[in-house]
C-alpha cells in the first residue's frame, strides 16, 4: 500500500495538535463500503518500557473472514503516550506494516478512535487520510463525549455526543460484555461503520480484524 506524506513525525506536542486540527478538515465523513473483498485490522503492542513496539496489520477475506495476509513490524516508539496523540505514537509502525502488504484492503478497522476525538482526528482518521482508504475507529474506551447506556442485546447502540455533535456510536457487539466505541475514520458514514463492525464480530466482543491484529502484534497469532 502507498502511504501519502502529509507531514513529518518529529513534532512537538503543540505542532502535533496543529497537524491534527489542520488535517481534520480533510476527513471525509461520508461514503459506503458495500461488498468488500478484503477487510484489514491494525493494532500496536508496546513493550513494558514503552520504548519498543510491534505494529501489525492483518487482512481477512470477506465474507468468510479467513486470514489472507499478515505483516508485522518491530521498531522504536519515539513518542511517549499522551491522551489525544496516540496516532503520532502508533501510526509510524502501522504504516510501515501496511507498506509491505501485497493485498490491498477495501476497508480498515482500527483499534482506536476516528473522529471521536477532541480535535476530531484520532488514529483511524489519521491512517485513513494517509492511506487513502475507508477506515473505522473501533475503540475499547471513550476518549471524549457522553452517551446513554445501550441495551444489553447484541446490535444495540447509543449515540456518542460531544458539544452537541454526534461523533460516534456506542455499540454492544456481544451480550454481557462492555460496548465498543465506533466512529468514522475516513471515507465512510457512521451507520456503515457500525454495520461493518457488527458484521465482523463472530462470537467475540472485538471484530475479527482487530482481534487478530491484536494477537499478531502481541506475538500470539497462530498461522
Amino acid at each position: 500500500m502507498r502511504v501519502r506524506k502529509l507531514h513529518g513525525w518529529k513534532l512537538t506536542v503543540t505542532e502535533a495538535k496543529e497537524v491534527q486540527s489542520r488535517l481534520a478538515a480533510r476527513v471525509q465523513r461520508t461514503g459506503r463500503v458495500t461488498v468488500p473483498r478484503f477487510i484489514a485490522g491494525v493494532d500496536v503492542s508496546a513493550s513494558r518500557t514503552g520504548e519498543v513496539g510491534t505494529g501489525a496489520v492483518v487482512v481477512l477475506g470477506y465474507p468468510g473472514l479467513e486470514l489472507v495476509e499478515v505483516r508485522i513490524i518491530r521498531g522504536e516508539i519515539e513518542l511517549p503516550y499522551m491522551p489525544g496523540l496516540l496516532s503520532f505514537r502508533e501510526a509510524p509502525l502501522i504504516l510501515r506494516a501496511c507498506e509491505q502488504l501485497s493485498t490491498t484492503p477495501d476497508i480498515i478497522v482500527v483499534d482506536g478512535q476516528g473522529i471521536a476525538h477532541p480535535r476530531r482526528f484520532g488514529l483511524a482518521s489519521h491512517l485513513g487520510l494517509l492511506l487513502s482508504k475507508p477506515t473505522v475507529g473501533c475503540a475499547k474506551s471513550r476518549l471524549c463525549g457522553s452517551h446513554d447506556v445501550p441495551g444489553d442485546e447484541r446490535g444495540n447502540t447509543a449515540e456518542l455526543v460531544d458539544n452537541g455533535e454526534t461523533i460516534g456510536a456506542v455499540v454492544r457487539t456481544k451480550q454481557g460484555t462492555k460496548p465498543l466505541y465506533v466512529s468514522v475514520g475516513h471515507r465512510i458514514e457512521l451507520q456503515n461503520a457500525v454495520h461493518w463492525v457488527l458484521e465482523c464480530c463472530r462470537g467475540y466482543r472485538l471484530p475479527e480484524p482487530v482481534r487478530l491484529a491484536h494477537h499478531a502484534a502481541g506475538g500470539n497469532l497462530k498461522l
